[in-house]
């Protein structure tokens, strides 16, 4: 997610687990059916399964140290319905995407109303802060997650410190690249898979 609706600076799940565990489930189950197959007629046959929504709470974490004020993508973390490594993705239309090895998905966020939606610069110390709260909606889901759904609240903290101009004054350019940047960004959603 981004800070304001048109990116100050940047935010923005897989199923590693999961793949894993239906890697085995059917490494069971074929061992299952291959013992069931001496006791079962050849002409019997068992219907297909079909996977269940799972629904429940969903936290989303992006931390990022890059110096870049530029950059565009953020390292992730999900855990909750789901757990994943994976990466969020700015968009120039102010959506994001995250992105995890089996799918993604399209974050759309919207500032809280009196949220700030510019960064402060201390023109003395170089210091910039920045500080946001709102809500984003998860849709337009592929691979694993192409039924996600659901909505939550996030929290976008950043700090930093601008370089400093050649007269040591602070740079307050936008994309020049800065001296020091923590950004932490933090969701939970209800979410339906």
């Amino acid at each position: 997610m981004k800070a304001g609706t048109n990116g100050n600076r940047r935010l923005g799940l897989a199923g590693t687990r999961r793949t894993r565990a239906a890697s085995l489930g059917v490494a069971g189950a074929a061992a299952a059916a291959a013992v069931v197959g001496l006791a079962v007629p050849a002409s019997a046959s068992p219907a297909p399964a079909r996977a269940a929504a799972v629904s429940g709470t969903e936290n989303f974490q992006a931390m990022n140290t890059t110096t870049s004020q530029t950059s565009t993508k953020n390292p992730l973390i999900a855990y909750g319905v789901f757990t994943a490594a994976g990466t969020d993705v700015e968009n120039a239309n102010g959506t994001d995407t995250f992105v995890f090895p089996g799918g993604s998905f399209t974050v759309t966020h919207t500032p809280a109303p009196g949220s700030p939606q510019q960064p402060t610069l201390n023109m003395q110390t170089c210091l910039i802060q920045f500080a946001q709260t709102g809500t984003f909606k998860l849709s337009g889901g592929t691979g694993t997650y192409r039924n996600i759904s659901g909505s939550g609240t996030y929290k976008l903290s950043i700090i930093g410190i601008s370089s400093r101009l050649a007269n040591g004054k602070c740079n307050p350019s936008q994309t020049a690249p800065l001296a020091a940047s923590q950004l932490l960004i933090q969701g939970v959603a209800k979410i339906k898979l």
